[in-house]
């Protein structure tokens, strides 16, 4: 039983917890930013480019029609899927970004020590002890 109750204690730490919390929200949160350059960011470069964002690519090797109309053995870079992953790792970046500002922001700030006193120094006032006990 001492080892179910100390992986129970491990596993409800606040941070683990935190931590496992933040991970399956920016698992959906990924799945929104992947859904919104996919459907929203995608189509409108693919303007710019008049073509399908994620169709963009580079052929290295053109391929051969088979007699089902499919190409193969083509070779291409396929830097229109990548442009839009990077896309996607920046959004989600600078969301996570504001969100940590956000949580420092809210977070209490230190307060700063209490200020020595003033007043003599130690030095000072073993001096004025030292006086007084020399006069009796």
């Amino acid at each position: 039983m001492g080892m179910i109750k100390e992986f129970k204690d491990f596993a409800m730490k606040g941070n683990l917890v935190d931590i496992a919390i933040g991970f399956v929200m920016g698992a959906a949160f990924k799945s929104v930013v992947t859904s919104f350059t996919g459907g929203i960011v995608s189509p409108l470069v693919g303007l710019i480019f008049n073509s399908d964002f994620k169709d963009l690519k580079y052929i290295a090797k053109e391929g051969v029609a088979n007699e089902a109309g499919e190409i193969v053995g083509e070779v291409a870079v396929l830097y229109g899927d990548f442009l839009t992953n990077v896309i996607d790792f920046i959004i989600v970046a600078f969301v996570m970004f504001m969100v940590v500002k956000a949580v420092n922001a809210t977070k209490k700030k230190e307060v700063p020590a209490p200020a020595a006193p003033k007043g003599p120094s130690q030095e000072d006032l073993l001096v004025e002890i030292r006086d007084l006990l020399a006069k009796k």
